[in-house]
């Protein structure tokens, strides 16, 4: 359009020119103004009938404003000079976006949202007629405000450390459902990074070491619980085998003794009872009564031989 305006000028000012010259007798020069003009102005709309679309763009053509129903593939093509071509980006795109988020607790975080977002050829005019060319502005950048906010409202600060995963799954099925309205498909998203207050990363810093201290002393009391029972056992076994190495000794202490009974009869005893003898006689013994009877040595009664010789 703004080459069929240039062109629209050139004419006017060629036949300004041809007309002042004439006035002043230089019909040569008033011709050759004019024909330069013309040519200029033939050039400039021959320009601006010759449109290119580059490739992962679809053309949309207006006429005055007006889109029309055909779009453009990448390449050259001729329109009229009084038609626009606009160019509608096909490709994947990417945008950034950070924001203050609050969690269903009243915890302050900062986000950082990423989108990798297209549209279809198909979808291109409709797009332009009904947004128009900064659809991002217009569309996508609300959306995302809207369902990063609301998504991370419905969690509390430590469930959005813990379940990061989850949530961006959640606001990407929520921002999916509010472009598609729009014919604006999303490819990708991602949360890059959560920056929580310095009060409530201490918080949670100072929880995780009491956690650890918890564990490890659970840790240290089972063990000592299982040292404890080992000690138990081998106290156990110490003892059963103790006990079963005096009943093995007793029952052979008493085989023994069995077998000693079996072996013994009166010869025995009397035979044993007389090696045992020093030939001594006793010098008591007991009478029925209970009471005891001196015993004499006739030894000691009879004189001494040697002393009678003498």
């Amino acid at each position: 359009m703004m080459k069929l305006i240039l062109s629209a000028i050139l004419l006017l000012a060629g036949v300004a020119a041809h007309v002042v010259l004439k006035g002043k007798g230089k019909k040569a020069l008033a011709g050759l103004a004019l024909g330069v003009a013309l040519a200029l102005c033939v050039g400039v709309a021959a320009l601006s009938c010759v449109q290119t679309v580059p490739t992962g763009h679809t053309g949309v053509v207006t006429t005055f404003g007006r889109v029309e129903n055909t779009t453009l593939d990448s390449g050259v093509h001729f329109v009229l000079p009084w038609q626009n071509v606009v160019k509608m980006d096909n490709r994947v795109q990417k945008n950034t976006v950070d924001m203050p988020c609050f969690s269903s607790d009243i915890q302050e975080v900062n986000l950082t949202y990423t989108i990798n977002y297209q549209i279809k050829k198909s979808d291109a005019q409709n797009i332009y007629r009904t947004i128009g060319v900064d659809y991002y502005q217009t569309v996508i950048q609300p959306c995302i405000t809207e369902s990063v906010k609301v998504v991370t409202a419905r969690y509390t600060a430590e469930q959005l450390v813990g379940k990061r995963d989850e949530l961006a799954s959640a606001i990407e099925t929520d921002l999916t459902d509010k472009l598609l309205h729009y014919n604006i498909e999303v490819v990708s998203t991602s949360i890059e990074n959560m920056d929580f207050t310095d009060a409530f990363t201490d918080a949670v810093e100072a929880k995780q070491v009491a956690q650890q201290n918890k564990l490890r002393a659970e840790t240290e009391a089972e063990q000592k619980v299982v040292e404890a029972k080992a000690a138990a056992e081998v106290r156990k076994v110490n003892a059963d085998a103790a006990a079963y190495e005096l009943l093995a000794k007793a029952e052979a202490e008493a085989e023994a003794n069995r077998k000693i009974s079996e072996s013994l009869t009166q010869e025995l005893i009397n035979y044993t009872y007389a090696q045992a003898w020093n030939g001594k006689l006793p010098t008591v013994m007991t009478g029925e009564g209970g009471g005891m009877i001196p015993v004499l040595d006739v030894n000691q009664m009879l004189p001494d031989e040697t002393g009678s010789e003498e």
